[in-house]
């Protein structure tokens, strides 16, 4: 089991248990952090939106056309930002720290 670290707009910090192969907006989802999913990972919205550590982004995968264009719409665009219905954890990414933006905007309703 990998570990995740979510960092909210205050700074505060919540580590917790992330299962191989599943998405961080769903382990985020499941353990109560502020992640809304609205699209439920269909990338559709941008409401997922995450920063992700410098020391970690370059071991994602690459971000696909369909999530570029989503992260257009977000708000608190940095140059690590992602989806994180996109990230899957791998054992590579035991330890990933993602920051949570101070706002998100949900277009789908």
């Amino acid at each position: 089991m990998a570990k995740i670290t979510f960092l909210d707009s205050s700074g505060n910090s919540t580590e917790v248990d992330a299962p191989l192969g599943k998405s961080v907006m769903t382990i985020a989802q499941a353990n109560d952090i502020d992640i809304e999913g609205a699209c439920e990972g269909s990338l559709a919205c941008s409401t997922c939106h995450v920063i992700v550590s410098p020391d970690w982004y370059d071991k994602l995968k690459p971000v696909i056309e369909e999530e570029e264009d989503m992260l257009d719409l977000a708000h608190g665009l940095t140059r690590t930002s992602r989806l994180c219905c996109q990230i899957e954890m791998t054992e590579e990414l035991d330890g990933l720290v993602v920051t949570l933006p101070a706002e998100t905007h949900n277009l789908m309703i």
